[in-house]
């Protein structure tokens, strides 16, 4: 029986919709799981054939499931993940099992910001950083970073916007590393960069960087830096176009990528690309869909026949704007009713309409990208209206809270 390994997933977006299509593509699926809730919710998930609760740091014991799975009959083809922090996981299993893929290396570098700024270093789209351990003297630290300052104060491994702050003062900078100190012995600090910002969905094939997608994006600083609004570009000014794609290729030339999945973030700040961060899987949430609606690509069945050993098929069916707008709440409370789903999912240009907590659920002003509520989709010719139809069809969304 050929199987597919899942090491976790979300209940929507890029990682569920790779389970998804492993099944359509005709293989038994299996998820290695730590969620207690989707054993109990196990009828929400009949993409996954064969679900597995177990501690996905314990590397000793999925090693022993997966050769359970083996005796059992199964084929191991191929071992994912979408999720951070375990798609390094997956791909040291994966070469361990399945003797081909990704290499782990380059995914562990890239999951670590650490090891991603010392690794690129000497390169022009590396920011100023500086990281801080606990064993040094704070206040000589902070002496030293103040000229740099306003900073990002990050955790070496945060994802979606966790434990990403930003300090402008020096008292602020004290209180972001004291804070981040007691969740990570290192703290890295990165200078804060203005300018566009830009999300690039890359395949590297055989050592060939192919760009699928440079998205928009729309950063809204709340409490955290949240993306709110992302915006599918089907086209480009070759010349900028060309400037990303050197970019993107002297980057993973030095993480030493031949195969796998990346997305980065980079902004271009007075005419130079700055990288504001890689990980190595697509990006979360409503991108596979937004790639999908706007180029005909699925580009997580496409990481899979990648990850398989395959050519992954890149060539655009159609090409159109984009826009996702990502729906938040700005005070907490206890879900008692959304409305207005319904009336415009049949709006002009409305492709989907997502929205994620479920009644009873406590609601926030988001912390990180995982308390955004839901999205909107919608699609155009023309930029401008992509964005507009969203934006219309989000403006009628409403999340009644009981105050807390």
């Amino acid at each position: 029986m050929r199987t597919i390994v899942f090491v976790e997933t979300n209940k929507a977006g890029s990682s569920r919709e790779a389970i998804k299509a492993a099944e359509r593509l005709g293989y038994f699926t299996v998820l290695l799981t730590n969620r207690k809730n989707f054993i109990y919710q196990r009828t929400e998930f009949p993409d996954v054939h064969q679900m597995i609760l177990v501690e996905l740091s314990d590397y000793d014991k999925l090693k022993k499931i997966l050769v359970k799975l083996q005796k059992q009959g199964k084929q191991i083809k191929g071992i994912l993940s979408f999720v951070d922090p375990f798609v390094h996981v997956a791909a040291a299993l994966s070469e361990e099992f399945c003797h081909k893929g990704v290499s782990a290396d380059p995914i562990l570098k890239m999951e670590n910001k650490v090891l991603t700024r010392e690794l690129l270093k000497d390169l022009p789209m590396s920011p100023h950083y500086a990281i801080y351990t606990a064993d040094e003297s704070l206040e000589k630290f902070i002496q030293k970073q103040r000229k740099y300052l306003p900073l990002i104060v990050k955790a070496p491994l945060s994802a979606g916007s966790k434990d990403v702050l930003l300090a402008k003062s020096e008292n602020q900078l004290k209180l972001a590393i004291q804070k981040l100190l007691k969740k990570s012995e290192q703290i890295l600090l990165e200078e804060y960069l203005t300018g566009p910002q830009y999300l690039i969905e890359v395949l590297v094939h055989n050592g060939k960087v192919h760009i699928v997608a440079i998205i928009e994006q729309q950063i809204t600083f709340l409490q955290r830096f949240i993306v709110t609004g992302y915006c599918l570009l089907p086209d480009i000014n070759q010349r900028l176009y060309n400037s990303i794609l050197e970019t993107v290729s002297s980057i993973l030339k030095a993480f030493q990528m031949k195969n796998g999945a990346c997305h980065l973030e980079m902004r271009f700040v007075n005419g130079a690309w700055k990288l504001i961060e890689i990980n190595p899987r697509i990006s979360g949430g409503a991108m596979n869909r937004i790639i999908e609606v706007g180029f005909g690509i699925n580009l997580v069945e496409e990481t899979i026949q990648l990850m398989l050993g395959n050519e992954p098929y890149l060539t655009r069916k159609h090409s159109k704007y984009v826009y996702a707008h990502y729906l938040t709440v700005d005070s907490r409370g206890k879900l008692i009713k959304v409305t207005g789903k319904n009336r415009i999912s049949q709006y002009p240009g409305v492709e989907e309409v997502y929205i994620k907590p479920q009644q009873g659920q406590i609601l926030r002003p988001p912390l990180s990208m995982g308390d955004r509520c839901g999205y909107i989709l919608a699609s155009s010719d023309v930029k401008e209206e992509a964005e507009r139809f969203a934006r219309n069809a989000a403006s009628k969304i409403r999340f009644y809270l009981d105050p807390i």
